[in-house]
């Protein structure tokens, strides 16, 4: 009699790449979630050793990750994180992908619109699940140091 093996859960997207890697967690990472469905940290697993999710964002948060549906809500969470995370910080901004038939008025180019003016830049785009796409934004290098220096204050 064949014994039929159970397999790992495929990762999301077409790397084969588990999410959490795909998104740049690291063992001791503090990471905070904003709007992620429920659920969804389980999507993350396996996690590296001692991630920690943080509950409010911070300059002790490493990598934030925002779900949102609409233009004005992605605005108001990028004034305020652009003041709240370090400078050195991973933002991960989520919206619906066009196939997941969800109401939406956020798409890759609507987060450029927004968070260029901020002083973000987006450097990576991924699958981050069936539903959700990925864009992530990191502060200008050259507005990095302008950025730390006046939060130190």
């Amino acid at each position: 009699m064949a014994v039929k093996r159970m397999q790992a859960p495929v990762p999301t997207g077409y790397s084969g790449t588990p999410l959490a890697k795909k998104l740049g967690l690291k063992a001791s990472s503090r990471v905070l979630l904003l709007g992620a469905p429920q659920e969804y940290a389980s999507l993350l697993e396996p996690l590296p050793e001692g991630v920690v999710f943080e509950s409010s964002a911070s300059p002790r948060v490493d990598i934030a990750q925002l779900f949102v549906t609409r233009k004005e809500e992605l605005a108001r969470h990028l004034s305020a994180l652009s003041t709240k995370l370090r400078p050195d910080a991973a933002l991960w901004v989520c919206w619906p992908k066009k196939a997941a038939n969800v109401a939406t008025t956020v798409t890759e180019n609507t987060i450029r619109e927004v968070a260029l003016p901020l002083g973000f830049v987006d450097v990576k785009v991924c699958a981050v699940s069936d539903v959700w796409s990925g864009l992530k934004l990191v502060v200008r290098k050259e507005l990095r140091q302008t950025l730390g220096a006046s939060k130190a204050r």
